[in-house]
């Protein structure tokens, strides 16, 4: 890692992401990544004591991690077991509301989703 003050951009969201998280903005947050950046990511959370799961994305070098609350977390195990790109419609729509995503665009994005689903399913 870089010299104190000096720190690389997605660094710098990580910080921004982990102080809305604990002025109560948001209860859950997702903070995409370089796996390079994973261990002091990890110290960083480990440091203000905010619980946090890792998800791979693929075999690529980029990883999802997600902080927040206990419940939170659970409810991400339970949900998110395979990549967030082979979500259903109605798992995608769920992790954007928990996400705190704007309720009208996840909606938007659930009509098309399910939609896209009917048509290739009837392709098929």
């Amino acid at each position: 890692m870089p010299k104190e003050g000096l720190l690389p951009a997605p660094i710098k969201v990580l910080a921004e992401q982990i102080y809305l998280y604990q002025k109560g903005v948001r209860p859950l947050v997702l903070f995409t990544c370089n796996r390079r950046y994973l261990s002091y990511a990890e110290r960083l959370l480990g440091h203000h004591g905010i619980s946090y799961i890792v998800k791979p994305i693929g075999k690529g070098i980029r990883l999802n991690l997600f902080f927040g609350k206990a419940e939170c977390l659970q409810a991400i195990r339970i949900l998110v077991k395979n990549p967030i790109t082979a979500l259903s419609p109605e798992e995608d729509f769920i992790l954007g509301a928990l996400l705190g995503y704007d309720l009208s665009v996840q909606c938007e994005r659930y009509c098309h989703r399910k939609t896209l689903t009917a048509l290739s399913q009837k392709t098929a």
